[in-house]
Order: structure tokens, then sequence, then C-alpha cells
């Protein structure tokens, strides 16, 4: 099996498997590679061990070296060229009347290649902007539109629970979220219950949802027939945690409390999002 290490290119982001040749790299140190972008600095996740050759997509490269003290300065050199250039772009911006906003700027290890990271709600032509861009740094200039929860991970803050976002702190990719999730966990359908502060799906729903999923399986829902204790009825209300019902009862019109285990389902429901709710909150559903 090929042995390799995990490096990261940012604090939060994908591991990329790398070949240490004939180092030994340990976990936290800084290495020197090759990238798609360029040579790049990025951190090691961790250090040299072995994994199966399915797990490898080729072609493995070799780390180049562990950073040395000149690296860090380099790096250092290249921070203040990053703020320099947020500065510069911004102002070019404001002056070509262009609708974006500059969100950040990267420049490869190596500068090669400065990248510049924007929002906008519709297309913007930038040509003149990375002519004007390349004329002042003469190396390659790349401007990237991002989404709102790129955006979101890049500047980071604090979510409703009062924690930090979770994708600026510890996921390194976005979580698939979707409405039904949020249906199938009892939460309000409100935007703004169940969305964070990039205005989309809160990352947080998926990490309970195969629990919610589990119980969804061996629980009644809303609007299923069951035979209870006192008779048969209609669910009207569901605790899926704590697996207590609501039950209408047929015979008597009366309201009877029961759970999971005293029930007997002559005939589930199926839960649905209705058109309203679907077309209410797609937004919240995009990247």
């Amino acid at each position: 099996m090929p042995e390799i290490i995990g490096v990261r290119f940012k604090s939060v982001g994908k591991v990329y498997y790398f070949s240490p040749g004939d180092l030994t790299v340990e976990p936290g140190s800084s290495v020197i590679v090759e990238t798609a972008r360029g040579i790049e600095c990025g951190e090691t996740v961790f250090g040299n061990k072995s994994v199966p050759d399915e797990e490898i997509v080729a072609p493995l490269k070799t780390v180049i070296r562990i950073a040395t003290p000149d690296d860090f300065r380099q790096i250092e050199k290249n921070r203040v060229k990053e703020q320099e250039a947020f500065k510069v772009c911004e102002e070019k911006i404001e002056r070509l009347g262009l609708k974006m906003s500059l969100i950040d700027v990267e420049c490869t290890f190596d500068n090669s290649k400065l990248l510049f990271y924007f929002t906008a709600e519709n297309r913007v032509d930038f040509r003149e902007l990375v002519k004007e861009l390349a004329a002042v740094y003469r190396t390659r200039i790349e401007l990237r539109q991002i989404g709102v929860r790129d955006e979101a991970k890049m500047l980071g803050g604090l979510g409703i629970c009062g924690r930090q976002f979770c994708c600026s702190s510890f996921l390194g990719d976005f979580q698939p979220v979707s409405i039904k999730m949020a249906k199938e966990q009892s939460l309000s359908l409100n935007p703004t219950k169940i969305s964070g502060a990039c205005g989309r799906l809160m990352c947080c729903l998926k990490y309970e949802q195969d629990g919610y999923e589990e119980l969804l399986k061996i629980t009644p829902k809303f609007g299923a027939i069951v035979e209870t204790p006192s008779g048969r009825g209609t669910v009207t209300d569901v605790n899926l945690i704590s697996g207590k019902m609501h039950v209408k009862l047929d015979a008597t019109g009366g309201d009877t409390v029961v759970t999971r285990d005293q029930v007997k389902v002559i005939k589930d429901s199926v839960m649905r999002l209705s058109r309203e709710e679907i077309n209410a909150l797609k937004e919240l559903e995009k990247n």
C-alpha cells in the first residue's frame, strides 16, 4: 500500500494526499507541495501512513520539502500582498461601477497567481478589472464568484446557537441539507428559524437526520390510522424523540395520548411538503 500524508491548505478545508517520499512528516508540520494552482504551503493533518490503492487519486505528487524559515517569511510577504491587493481591487471595483462584493484574496506561495473571491447577485463582466489587476501585479489573475455559503465559511462569525459557524470551524465540506429534513424533524418551517447567517438552511440539520430517519421507520406519522388500547383513531400529533403521540378516537372523537409501543399501525401516512411550503422555502436550499 502506498505511503501518504494528509495536507490541508486552509484552516477548515479539504484534506489532500501527498507522497512523503523519503521524509518523515509529523502532524502540524508545514510542507511545500505542488498543486494544480502552483507551489503551495500546507499544514500536515496526519503524518506518514499507508492506505489502500483505491483511496488514492492518481497521480500522487511528492512533498517538495518541509517548510523552512525562508518559506515562512515568504508566506508573510504573501499575506501583506493579499491585504494590499484587496484594497486595490476594491478601489477598482468602485471606479468601474461593478456590482460585486469582494470577499477575500489569496496569493499562491510561489506568487504565480492571485485569486480574488467575490459575491454578486448576477453575472458580472469583470474583464476590464482583470486587465487592470494584471497590469498592476504582472501575474496571473483569477476571479471566482462564490455563493453565500462560501462567503460565510471565509468570513466566519457566530451562529444563533452562540458558537462559531460550523462551516468555518470544523466542516471541511458543506453538508447536503434539504427542507425535507426540517419537516421530518418537526421544526417550524419559518425561514428565520431554520436558516443560518448565510440565509441558507442550517448545516446542523444534517447532524441528527440519521436518527430521525430511524425513528420515522418505527413511529406512525401525522395522519396515520392506528389501533390503540382505547380503540381505533387518527394520529394528530407526534413527538418522535419521546415516541408519544396524540390520537383522535373514531368512536368518541376524544383525544388520547399513547406511545409508539402501544399502537398498531393500520394505515401509515406519508410526510409530504406542500407546494406552498416548497415555493416559500426553495431559496433556502440554494448554495
